[in-house]
């Protein structure tokens, strides 16, 4: 099948692996040309990716007649319709609302890493805070566990599995199974699926040790 789109593309962002998955979902895989693009908040902005995202970011996604979608949540939407919807279905705003959920955790734990990487040290302050709101989100996550279970696989699953992803892969002392037992038996469902096994989060350029060590606990 010919490609008629071009992604920036990265094995580690859990943002690329969201449309990684809806690609795999929808059937479209086929269809995109992957184009490994190194970004990162200390590196100079990408010139191949700035060519298509004044933003910088990963991913992008050129569709067909050249116009350039950033931002995973348009990007799995604009993919989703194309391919007929079945990742919202009827519950749209139910699917958004988990979307969201998992977005947040992942801009909170990629942010919280990168104060962790600091020279100077982390802002005490501000990493407890983001500490608090990843408890809370995962509380939720655990309370909505029947809900989402119940509900058929959709973008807000998508986006929950790549922040679970997430901390598997930066943050994985934190044992999250052991204090989230519903989420972690719907995870493990999850993962089993072609889309999910397909797409988990390899880290090909190794950036030394991990920073996040130690530092984010669900157990007090």
């Amino acid at each position: 099948m010919k490609h008629v789109m071009k992604l920036h593309w990265s094995p580690r962002s859990p943002f690329v692996r969201k449309v990684m998955i809806v690609l795999h979902e929808t059937g479209q895989l086929g269809q995109v040309e992957q184009v490994r693009s190194v970004v990162a908040m200390h590196l100079p902005p990408n010139a191949a990716v700035m060519a298509d995202n004044p933003l910088g970011k990963i991913p992008t996604l050129v569709i067909e007649d050249g116009t350039a979608l950033f931002d995973s949540r348009v990007i799995c939407e604009y993919l989703d319709h194309r391919a007929g919807g079945s990742l919202l279905g009827d519950r749209r705003f139910v699917q958004l609302r988990w979307q969201a959920l998992g977005d947040g955790l992942i801009d909170l734990l990629l942010l919280w890493r990168t104060e962790l990487s600091r020279p100077s040290g982390p802002w005490d302050a501000v990493t407890e805070g983001w500490h608090a709101k990843a408890r809370a989100v995962m509380a939720t996550l655990e309370a909505e566990t029947p809900a989402l279970a119940a509900t058929p696989f959709g973008l807000g699953h998508v986006a929950i599995v790549c922040a679970l992803g997430q901390l598997d892969f930066r943050w994985s002392d934190a044992n999250w199974r052991d204090h989230f037992p519903q989420l972690a038996k719907a995870e493990a469902g999850w993962a089993a699926r072609s889309s999910v096994a397909a797409t988990a989060i390899v880290d090909d350029a190794p950036d030394g040790a991990d920073v996040t060590a130690g530092k984010l606990r669900f157990d007090g």
